[in-house]
């Protein structure tokens, strides 16, 4: 088999911790073929850049390119503008690559003929408070039955995560749209399989991740993630599921609950009832944890739910307004 040369793209912004380690894992690829490594380098407020330059001069294949804004998209097509292969592999800067992820990417690629590849997003924490967002962020109850979180059997997907790409699909489709905050790759990659492409999961990608070090920087995440969810829902119509709307009705119901409560006490059930339900379900997931973790768990989920269905909810109408989808859709209307 000839194996082809591959750019890998990562937008990084305040990644100093973890840069070069990252970065490290991609040279260590156990790949056949040539490999490049482009930083999208975002004004970072530690040292960042530093550490990114000095990659650079240690080993040519390393380059760094300027993100002037700071936003992943944008530093994501800034990489991929300047890189020069034609697979393209998005990788996070505090992202840790299994030393065989290029190679399975390019096998399955090959092998299914399609646009985009991508594994399992692999919460791994270290602390008793991220050991157990991990659990709730791997398990159906917290995060519903996408694959790229829970596992599963490989094969065509809505989205992936991170991804390996055939340069002629991102191509085609223009890149990434810049104007999405958070939530980019979903919106992508339904732009990539409206255009007759095909994203395709294989759960022997596992990135590790580590989770949010504390409920509020978690909380903060999860509310973006809801709000933009929403976004992508406004403009591409059809998008929308029971697992996007679970975290929503279930902070209406809770709201209705509490208030409604004060007029007509039965209305309390709805609150008591979710914790109890958190609760329960938290109960599977504590298994192999270390005790301090354990009661951890419903605060997690929790978090990730109210969080989600808080973004969601209060998601404003303008926001995405400066999208492709968007200018499109007032284009037509005009």
């Amino acid at each position: 088999m000839s194996w082809p040369p591959v750019s890998v793209v990562m937008p990084v912004l305040n990644e100093e911790r973890h840069l070069a380690a990252a970065v490290e894992h991609v040279l260590a690829q156990e790949y056949p073929g040539e490999l490049e490594v482009v930083l999208g380098v975002g004004p970072s407020t530690d040292r960042t850049r530093e550490v990114a330059d000095g990659l650079a001069a240690a080993d040519p294949r390393v380059r760094v390119v300027d993100n002037p804004t700071g936003r992943t998209p944008a530093g994501l097509n800034a990489a991929i503008g300047a890189s020069s292969h034609d697979i393209v592999a998005r990788i996070d800067g505090h992202a840790m690559m299994p030393s065989d992820y290029l190679r399975v990417a390019v096998e399955t690629l090959r092998e299914t003929g399609a646009d985009n590849v991508g594994g399992i997003m692999a919460a791994e924490g270290t602390t008793p408070w991220e050991r157990a967002v991990a659990a709730a962020m791997t398990s159906k109850v917290g995060v519903g039955n996408a694959r790229f979180h829970t596992g599963g059997e490989g094969g065509p997907a809505d989205t992936v995560y991170l991804g390996v790409f055939q340069r002629s699909a991102l191509r085609r489709v223009g890149g990434y749209d810049e104007a999405f905050l958070r939530a980019q790759d979903w919106e992508m990659n339904h732009r990539i399989r409206t255009t007759g492409g095909t994203v395709w999961f294989e759960p022997r990608m596992r990135v590790s991740y580590r989770p949010r070090r504390n409920v509020r920087l978690l909380a903060r995440q999860y509310f973006h993630y809801g709000r933009w969810r929403r976004v992508v829902a406004r403009q591409h119509k059809g998008t929308i599921n029971l697992r996007y709307l679970a975290p929503p009705v279930a902070v209406a119901g809770i709201l209705a609950g509490l208030v409604g409560g004060v007029f007509w006490w039965p209305l309390f059930l709805a609150p008591a009832a979710y914790l109890a339900l958190v609760t329960a379900a938290s109960a599977p997931l504590a298994k192999g944890l270390p005790a301090a973790s354990v009661p951890m768990i419903p605060l997690a989920l929790a978090t990730m739910h109210m969080s989600w269905g808080v973004g969601f909810i209060t998601s404003p109408p303008g926001l995405g307004s400066d999208s492709r989808a968007a200018r499109a859709s007032r284009s037509t209307r005009a």
